[in-house]
């Protein structure tokens, strides 16, 4: 079998799972590249070379995983996310093309309030990260921001483990540090020297942040049944539910920010379809609320500046 004929077989193997048709050939091409580890170069250059039997079988198990629907990304283990390529395990959410809109927005929040640079009366600009699953907000933006001293919290320990190789990875592990926490209820670690106000004892939300960033899960749990078959099966279904109306996750982290933001500070959340009004009267009382849309006009962000 040539690589040429192994792409045609990946894909008509894929196209037996209805829910694989669409990407059938796009996924027998990832996961040939992946079992062979050469690049799509490779592959382009010499079609004709032939699969050895072990090659063979690697590219056979991992199209009867992909059958099951397992995410192409936990196969490979990996997914670009803003330009950056994570580690992505079964321990964490897939990052979506849908969140660099909420990387973007906040970007844009900080150089707008001439934030991104050195703060020589108060430090470095502060941002928390709620919910940071493989650590992509937090990297992505401490890679654009360099004055920036980030926080990442998560209530899984085995998430943390995951964000943390992927801020080494990047070199950022100096400016992102890693707190095991249900939103904002840990005492706030400073082994890396972070500074802020406030006793570390006293929790993440008495620190004073610059800016909170959160992308929670707000899936409501009666749209299970609806979710593709790759994402309700395989992703951690704590990323995904928050309660019969997706909206119980910022029910709690609404006032707790408001609690722990600095004056003007900025609250970033992305939201589900459906759920701006909701959010809008959750934020009612704050500042410059506004949201942004996706690229199907459909408001996935909601930005707000603490009174």
């Amino acid at each position: 079998m040539t690589l040429r004929d192994a792409l045609a077989y990946g894909a008509d193997r894929l196209r037996h799972n209805p829910d694989l048709r669409a990407e059938a050939a796009r996924d027998a091409r990832l996961l040939l590249l992946h079992a062979l580890q050469i690049s799509r170069a490779a592959l382009i250059a010499d079609p004709d070379r032939a699969l050895t039997p072990g090659q063979k079988a690697a590219y056979d198990a991992l199209l009867q995983r992909r059958l099951a629907n397992e995410p192409i990304q936990y196969i490979t283990g990996e997914q670009e996310f803003y330009g950056l390529a994570l580690h992505v395990t079964p321990a964490v959410l897939i990052p979506r093309p849908e969140t660099e809109h909420l990387v973007e927005a906040v970007l844009a929040e900080m150089k707008q309030t001439k934030l991104n640079g050195p703060q020589p009366k108060r430090g470095a600009l502060r941002i928390l990260d709620v919910g940071t699953g493989s650590g992509a907000i937090a990297i992505a933006l401490a890679h654009h921001l360099p004055h920036a001293r980030i926080t990442a919290v998560d209530l899984s320990t085995t998430a943390i483990e995951v964000a943390a190789s992927n801020a080494a990875r990047h070199g950022l592990s100096d400016r992102i540090q890693f707190v095991a926490s249900d939103l904002l209820g840990a005492p706030a670690a400073d082994e890396l020297g972070f500074d802020a106000p406030g006793s570390p004892a006293s929790g993440l939300g008495s620190l004073g942040w610059d800016a909170i960033v959160c992308n929670p899960p707000y899936v409501p749990t009666a749209d299970r049944d609806s979710l593709h078959p790759q994402v309700r099966d395989h992703e951690p279904a704590a990323a995904l539910f928050a309660g019969p109306d997706g909206l119980d996750i910022y029910r709690r982290l609404v006032p707790q920010a408001l609690a722990a933001l600095l004056p003007g500070g900025l609250l970033a959340l992305e939201i589900g379809h459906g759920q701006r009004e909701a959010i809008a009267a959750m934020l009612a009382d704050w500042n410059e609320l506004r949201f942004v849309e996706d690229l199907r006009q459909i408001p996935r962000i909601a930005l707000a500046r603490r009174p």
